[in-house]
């Protein structure tokens, strides 16, 4: 097969499954409904919405965690802002306790700033109670070394990939999934949103953004020079879309210098004719979903 068509399979691996992306809609509308009902006094399943890497649409076929955000009513900000201590951790515990009346069976916690809900096929829900500013931006609570308040702005951040897709076309979330398959593969220690950041910053600058898949090949090799030439001594990146701080303390330049170099290789073995060979330095890379 040609490098296209190994580029497209693999692409397509990465893509969640429309069985999957069923069972996801389903919990989190029942989580919505359930948390409408005892925050909200209504009946529906509005007021949510998916963020990360699911919400951003970079999330591969292997996602477990999905990010969801829960917009609640000032009211119940009032309530808890006004705990001597910790009220941060008691609006959590709250909405704990709600999710807890439909999934009976599954596993809850607070976990710091989300509650996490864990099912019994092991995908988790990470679900953000959170109140919306003015200007669109989101207060949450951290419970935390006495609980405070913090602020994040997911929206902008997806409407960038979403552009940044367009603007590439349509390049941008296969680069995301891609890495991503690496990331895990590899055991390379890089934040999804980092992921997102950098493949942004990357592909809407690179000369052959508007390529097609006979370009993944070079695509792959020049990103991850781009990674590997990362400042060294840099930690702290700026999110797209809403300039939010990313914190990597961990080094990930070691691994993508070595996915660098394989990429190199790949791509003169295949120049060369030796097409089995080039494809074991991908699979190399980017693990079994990549064809043999």
């Amino acid at each position: 097969m040609s490098v296209a068509t190994n580029f497209e399979i693999f692409c397509n691996s990465l893509l969640i499954s429309k069985d999957k992306r069923s069972t996801i809609s389903d919990r989190y509308l029942a989580i919505c409904k359930r948390l409408n009902k005892d925050f909200w006094n209504m009946d529906t399943t509005s007021g949510g919405r998916y963020v990360g890497s699911f919400g951003r649409n970079t999330a591969d076929s292997y996602v477990s965690d999905i990010d969801m955000l829960f917009e609640m009513p000032w009211s119940i900000y009032t309530t808890y802002n006004s705990y001597i201590t910790n009220g941060q951790s008691a609006l959590l515990q709250a909405v704990k306790n709600s999710i807890a009346t439909t999934y009976t069976t599954t596993r809850l916690k607070g976990d710091g700033q989300i509650v996490q809900v864990t099912f019994s096929d092991d995908m988790q829900f990470e679900v953000l109670p959170a109140f919306k500013s003015d200007d669109g931006s989101y207060i949450f609570a951290n419970s935390n070394n006495g609980g405070s308040w913090k602020i994040t702005n997911p929206i902008p951040e997806i409407k960038a990939v979403s552009d940044g897709d367009i603007l590439t076309n349509y390049n941008l979330r296969p680069l995301c999934r891609m890495v991503r398959a690496w990331k895990y593969y590899n055991s390379v220690p890089i934040a999804g949103l980092l992921i997102d950041t950098l493949a942004y910053r990357f592909l809407t600058n690179w000369s052959e953004r508007d390529k097609s898949y006979l370009y993944y090949d070079w695509m792959s090799r020049d990103f991850f020079s781009y990674l590997k030439n990362q400042s060294s001594n840099q930690t702290t990146w700026y999110t797209i879309g809403s300039g939010q701080s990313i914190y990597n303390l961990d080094n990930f330049r070691y691994k993508a210098t070595l996915a660098y170099n394989k990429s190199q290789e790949a791509i003169q073995l295949e120049t060369a004719g030796y097409n089995w060979s080039s494809k074991q330095k991908w699979i190399d890379i980017y693990g079994y979903r990549f064809p043999e």
